[in-house]
């Protein structure tokens, strides 16, 4: 069988004592299943040339990482990836930046991972690279003389074509990703915007009978392989955290008002400033609900070096703040806002708990929170899943969770109600659709159905 070379920004260290997280699982299973290496960044950073590969072999798999020049990573990373790609990703051209030195930052921390990764390499090697970090690495293995297949899943939706040519050097960025063996994308209308471009740029972009898409004279599989969680691992950690005294003193606190529950990264891409002021609809709309919803929003902090993500911290605690002072009661206070992470064992308990889950992102590539959330709830009582549009969870979960459109503060205020009142006959039926979903894609069918278009 061929070893499997997983290549991403971050390699999740071997131990340390935390839930792995999706990414994470999934890679890990399939190191597991044929043997391998997964190599990328080790989290430090130096003042000089980047380090040669630390290799930490465990078992099967050896974790291989790499130190990176202090001042490359910052443009790289905190430049490129964080002020360029990420905002273009998720449309959110307002605070869509370029600056060509940051960009020329990002190709060369691409061309370091290429130079440290070759010699590593073995002749039946299979090489899967992930995310928005890594496009260009598939060229630059080639430029190295790598002819091993090479897939890319892409976790973050790919533009639109009118969107994506507000870019300087599209063009590039495209025909980096032609390289590519294997194209996975969260859905279909990724795959979609991808092939779009490819043709608007004069790229290629037809697919074939075989299916495969022709792009700079080769023949590449373009599909949606959209990402999941481990299933049955959820489902019986939520039930297991319902025991925890953390989890019990909230069940307590909460008594019998019923909790609303968010958990985001602090990401100005989640909507949670659009998520307080639909709260604020529904307090401002429904007096009845007063008293009757708390709502626990869980926001913990993210890439603390980009400016656009302190400025959201404080807009979020300004916001809960007015909402509280406006509405609290001596024994009632609407809005329980965290800025800090949670164990995932705590927060699938908290899940269960919850009677509504509200997803509402502006713009996500699937959102695995969507995902959590239903697979933690009790089949006999389960809550109920309001879900941005917007999400690519959205695109399995269909009309099986409340859709809203998550720029309308009132039409999220009004699902919440909805969701509040509904009957528990509904409630069962729309859970037992989206479990149908998870449990025929979960994170072990994800992993294996792109494994297999690679050829693993």
């Amino acid at each position: 069988m061929s070893r499997l070379i997983a290549v991403s920004n971050r390699v999740a260290a071997p131990s340390g004592g935390k839930s792995a997280g999706g990414l994470a699982v999934g890679i890990l299973a399939a190191l597991k299943q044929s043997g391998g290496i997964w190599f990328g960044w080790g989290g430090k950073t130096c003042h000089g040339e980047p380090t040669e590969p630390k290799l930490d072999r465990h078992g099967e798999i050896t974790f291989a990482t790499i130190d990176i020049n202090e001042t490359e990573f910052d443009g790289y990373y905190n430049g490129y990836c964080n002020s360029t790609l990420w905002p273009l990703c998720h449309y959110m051209l307002g605070i869509f930046g370029y600056e060509r030195e940051q960009h020329e930052a990002y190709r060369r921390v691409n061309e370091t991972f290429a130079r440290k990764l070759r010699p590593l390499l073995q002749e039946d090697d299979r090489i899967w690279v992930h995310d928005y970090h890594l496009i260009p690495l598939a060229e630059e293995l080639r430029s190295a003389g790598v002819r091993q297949p090479i897939g890319f899943f892409l976790h973050v939706p790919f533009p639109a074509f009118d969107i994506l040519r507000t870019l300087p050097g599209y063009h590039r960025l495209l025909r980096s990703l032609a390289q590519y063996d294997v194209i996975g994308f969260q859905t279909e209308q990724d795959c979609e915007n991808f092939l779009a471009g490819l043709r608007a740029a004069g790229l290629g972009g037809e697919r074939g009978p075989d299916g495969r898409v022709s792009a700079l004279q080769r023949r590449i599989r373009v599909d949606a392989y959209p990402i999941s969680i481990d299933v049955e691992e959820a489902m019986t950690q939520a039930a297991a955290s319902m025991k925890t005294s953390a989890v019990q003193r909230l069940a307590k606190d909460i008594d019998e008002r019923e909790l609303v529950i968010g958990v985001d990264r602090l990401d100005y891409s989640k909507g949670l400033p659009e998520r307080f002021q639909a709260f604020q609809a529904l307090l401002e709309r429904h007096p009845a609900s007063h008293r009757h919803l708390v709502f626990l929003q869980i926001a913990s902090p993210t890439r603390s070096g980009v400016r656009a993500y302190e400025e959201i911290r404080h807009v979020l605690e300004q916001s809960a703040g007015h909402i509280n002072g406006r509405f609290s009661q001596p024994d009632w206070t609407p809005i329980r806002y965290i800025n800090r992470g949670i164990s995932r064992k705590m927060l699938m308990g908290y899940f269960r708990l919850a009677k509504i889950g509200l997803v509402t992102p502006l713009r996500d590539g699937m959102n695995l929170v969507a995902k959590e959330y239903v697979a933690a709830q009790d089949p006999a009582d389960p809550g109920v899943l309001v879900l941005s549009r917007l999400a690519g969870a959205a695109a399995e979960f269909g009309e099986s969770a409340l859709l809203v459109n998550p720029y309308d503060a009132i039409g999220v205020a009004d699902a919440i109600l909805t969701a509040s009142e509904m009957s528990l006959e509904e409630r069962q039926d729309r859970y037992r659709a989206m479990m149908d979903v998870l449990q025929g894609n979960d994170i072990h069918a994800w992993r294996q159905r792109f494994l297999d278009a690679l050829g693993v």
